[in-house]
């Protein structure tokens, strides 16, 4: 799973530690998971909203133009297609990539909502609840962080009881919610440390802090690199990246190539 949560990665530049983490918050690292109290679905649990507005923007870019061409203003336009268009959340790897660009964007709003770049936490706020709310709460919670979340965020509230109510059923507060996605956010992110006996080149790369280039658009999408159980790992990390030895490769991808040559992979 990692892998495909690391190609999109470097594909949409988003961060991988970040992108990790929340597809753990969301499903657990289950593309097949279901929300029980909204049509939230798949690794990053996209509601059908969410979703198909998302890959109206981006589906283009990433091969899923056939997708995208039957969606217009969020809505579905040719409903011969919808089955097809709703399960492609269920797909990791078309999931993954959608939740980059949703995170680019939203990161996007956000900045030009607060002046300034937001943190994981905030970025994760704003997949739960949209940039615009997001935004609000933000500036809420520094106003007045003893407020009602549930008073200000009744829709997020009534589909999100455990984030919004405390154990005896009582409002919690912007501070409480926050802490809460906070934590969550953290734990998540600790869990991503490096185990070697589940070695993943992906993850490597992830680790050894390559990013891509800032995002752009991208007039003609590109296939995914597609590996076989006989190709190498430096092979993989070859035709995504070229060779080590060109002037143009990034440093931590001639890093990765040699720690893949001393464990002989």
């Amino acid at each position: 799973m990692r892998d495909g949560i690391a190609r999109a990665a470097a594909r949409t530049g988003t961060n991988f530690d970040f992108l990790l983490a929340q597809a753990r918050i969301e499903s657990s690292l289950n593309p097949m998971a279901k929300a029980g109290s909204s049509s939230a679905a798949g690794l990053f649990q996209f509601t059908n909203a969410t979703w198909l507005k998302t890959l109206e923007r981006h589906g283009a870019k990433h091969g899923y133009g056939w997708a995208s061409a039957a969606v217009k203003g969020g809505k579905i336009i040719d409903q011969s297609m919808a089955s097809q268009i709703m399960a492609l959340r269920f797909n990791p790897d078309a999931s993954s990539l959608m939740a980059g660009e949703l995170a680019g964007d939203n990161r996007d709003n956000l900045v030009g909502s607060l002046g300034r770049e937001p943190d994981d936490t905030e970025l994760y706020l704003a997949h739960f609840l949209g940039s615009g709310d997001a935004a609000r709460f933000i500036k809420a919670l520094e106003a007045n962080p003893s407020a009602s979340a549930a008073a200000l965020f009744p829709s997020a509230a009534a589909s999100n009881p455990s984030i919004f109510l405390d154990a005896s059923g009582n409002a919690q507060s912007l501070g409480d919610v926050w802490n809460l996605m906070s934590s969550k956010v953290s734990a998540a992110k600790a869990n991503g440390s490096f185990d070697p006996n589940s070695f993943d080149t992906a993850f490597l790369l992830a680790g050894q802090g390559y990013h891509a280039p800032p995002r752009r658009a991208a007039p003609v999408a590109q296939p995914l690199p597609e590996t076989s159980a006989n190709q190498s790992m430096s092979d993989s990390l070859k035709s995504m990246f070229g060779s080590p030895h060109a002037s143009s490769t990034p440093p931590a991808i001639k890093a990765a190539y040699t720690k893949l040559e001393r464990f002989g992979l």
